[in-house]
Order: C-alpha cells, then sequence, then structure tokens
C-alpha cells in the first residue's frame, strides 16, 4: 500500500522528499493538492475520505496517510 501511495504523491509533488514527516505542514500539500490526493485515494483504494478527516496530521507523511486509508477500509 505504500508503494501505491508514494506513486501517487510522487505524481502529484514532484521532486518533493517523500521520507519528510512534515508534508502538509511544511507547505507540500496544499488544498487543490488535498483534493487530487483524496480523490485519486478514493478510488485506489474503494474508500470514502469524510471531511473531518482533512486535517494535516493525516497527510504529513506517507505512513499518516496509509494509517488514515487502513482506519477507513474497516
Amino acid at each position: 500500500m505504500q508503494e501505491k501511495i508514494k506513486e501517487i504523491l510522487g505524481e502529484l509533488l514532484i521532486g518533493v522528499d517523500l521520507s519528510s514527516k512534515t508534508l502538509a505542514d511544511d507547505g507540500y500539500i496544499d488544498s487543490l493538492i488535498v483534493v487530487n490526493l483524496v480523490s485519486e485515494l478514493d478510488l485506489e483504494f474503494d474508500i470514502e475520505i469524510p471531511f473531518d478527516a482533512l486535517v494535516n496530521e493525516n497527510f504529513n507523511s506517507v505512513e499518516a496517510i496509509e494509517a488514515l486509508v487502513k482506519s477507513l477500509q474497516k
């Protein structure tokens, strides 16, 4: 799952170090990126990310995004 998330992020965040733990806090993931990312994640993992989950802590790292996706798959 992490590899697919990295692939999606890599297409949206060209040239950004995806090992960072502060992608959202540092402004790499802004509102436009979130819209595209959420759409891609919804399609790829057959989930629906609720509005209240759209907080920086869920998008700060590949691991945080993976945890969000896993929590929504249950």
